[in-house]
Order: C-alpha cells, then sequence, then structure tokens
C-alpha cells in the first residue's frame, strides 16, 4: 500500500515555515495532536512541538482541556474573519470577471507581472466543456503570454533588455517567439495597438487576448486582463468584436482599484 504524500512545511524562513503549518492546519475541521501533525508532515517532532508553542503563544492556535489536542485560536479565526468581512475589491473585481465570462462565453482572468512570469490573480471558467484549467496562483512566462507582452511594452528598452538578457526565451510551441529581435517587433505592434494576443505560444492550441488594465496617470499598470479560449472558438478575426466588452471590464476593475486608494488617488 502506498504511503500517503506528505504535507508540504517549506520556506526560506522560519516564519515562512510557521505559515505553510498554518496552511496546514486551516485544512483541519477536527482537534489535532502534535502526533498526528509529526506523520502528516513528516518534520521532526521538537521541531513541532516548538512550532506549536510558538503559535499558540502567538494567540493562533490553542490547546483543548485534554491537553493533547489543538485547535485554531481566537486570533487566527478573527483573521479568517476580517479577511472575509473586509475582501470586497477581490469580491467586486471577480464579479467583474464574472459578469465578463457570461457576455463572452469564454474563460477570463486578472494578472500582474511577477518577476519574469505572468501571475494568475483571479480567474472565472466558462461553462463551455471545451476548455484549458488555469487556476489562480498558476504562473506562465511574460515572453509567450499576452499579458506578459502587455507589462513588458510598459518597459523601457533598457529595463526590458535588462529582464530578458537574463530569462531563457523557452519554445513551448512551433510559435513561441523565442528571440530578442522578433519579441521586440511584436512588443512594438503591442504598444501601438493597445492589446496583445498569445496565438498558441504557449500552449497548442490556447488562444488568448488581454488588455491592461488602466493606471493612475503617470503610473505603470500592473493588472492584466484576458479572455482565454481554445483556438478552435477565438482567433484573430473574432479579436475586433471582444475588444468592447474586454476594455469594458478593465475600466470597472480600474474604477474598483482606484476607489481601494483614497490615499493615493488624494495625494495626486
Amino acid at each position: 500500500m502506498p504511503l500517503p504524500d506528505l504535507a508540504r512545511i517549506d520556506g526560506d524562513t522560519p516564519n515562512l515555515r510557521l505559515f505553510a503549518l498554518l496552511e496546514v492546519i486551516a485544512g483541519k475541521d477536527l482537534f489535532f495532536t502534535l502526533q498526528g501533525l509529526v506523520e502528516e508532515t513528516g518534520l521532526p517532532k521538537p521541531t513541532l512541538h516548538r512550532m506549536l508553542q510558538q503559535l499558540e503563544s502567538a494567540g493562533m492556535l490553542q490547546r483543548e482541556a485534554d491537553g493533547r489536542h489543538y485547535s485554531t485560536g481566537l486570533r487566527l479565526r478573527r483573521l479568517a474573519e476580517d479577511l472575509l468581512l473586509n475582501n470586497t475589491v477581490h469580491g467586486a473585481r471577480h464579479a467583474v470577471l464574472r459578469q465578463l465570462v457570461e457576455e463572452v462565453g469564454e474563460s477570463c482572468n486578472l494578472t500582474a507581472l511577477s518577476g519574469s512570469e505572468v501571475l494568475y490573480l483571479d480567474r472565472v471558467e466558462t461553462p463551455a466543456p471545451l476548455r484549458f484549467y488555469l487556476h489562480p496562483g498558476s504562473r506562465v512566462p511574460a515572453h509567450c503570454s499576452a499579458s506578459g507582452k502587455l507589462f513588458l511594452a510598459q518597459m523601457t528598452p533598457a529595463q526590458r533588455q535588462r529582464l530578458l538578457e537574463h530569462v531563457p526565451l523557452d519554445r513551448y510551441t512551433d510559435r513561441t517567439i523565442t528571440s530578442l529581435a522578433p519579441l521586440e517587433g511584436e512588443i512594438e505592434s503591442v504598444r501601438a495597438e493597445g492589446y496583445a494576443m498569445d496565438n498558441e505560444e504557449f500552449l497548442p492550441g490556447l488562444f488568448c487576448l488581454a488588455v491592461l488594465v488602466p493606471a493612475p496617470a503617470g503610473r505603470r499598470s500592473n493588472t492584466g486582463i484576458a479572455i482565454q479560449a481554445p483556438a478552435l472558438r477565438l482567433s484573430r478575426d473574432k479579436v475586433p468584436l471582444l475588444l468592447p466588452a474586454l476594455r469594458r471590464a478593465a475600466d470597472a476593475i480600474a474604477a474598483i482599484d482606484t476607489g481601494a486608494m483614497p490615499a493615493a488617488r488624494n495625494s495626486a
């Protein structure tokens, strides 16, 4: 009988490892013991005991009456409740994505640039039976993604060169651009047109159309919104039909973000 996969408790610092342990604990709906966590994580018992003591002393965990079992502490529960009560920005953005999916009939996602990769902040899937599953938290290379090209197009040539000279432009399909000169030509087109496409450059059969979420004057945007669909349903000739809905959604998200930053707005 195969052994179950161990829960990962990793991180570059002790604080990150404590956070990883809290992620494991947050997924439990029953009381738990030190020995149970040892078996689940594979960490040494003394190490886990010390980590539990730190979390208990911080109010993130509490020990039950028998002294052996633990449960989530008041401070951790209040953190979760406050996050849910006050996370209206995420909820409003998600509603915009959901409305866009209903309008265009394809999966849509919200993205940001993280290093040399595009990070999926949020995503709403189409109900259509043929679709690509790319969940929030996924990362894709900037050079072969629609959102990535938009973020690259905002950089100065020197910034872009500094980034791309140290990032391998790996080939994912026969359409991936893997050298700097053709990529610069593509970025010039993106800058001129105000939108970007991924025409089966990252995954075979996947077409993506993206625009930037407008940023306040004088600032670069680090948020993109994109439509993704199988190339059987979405192609270049349909781009003019979809751009108005995509840009309306981008403007709606920009309004949400601006409303969530009153200090930045007042100081402008």
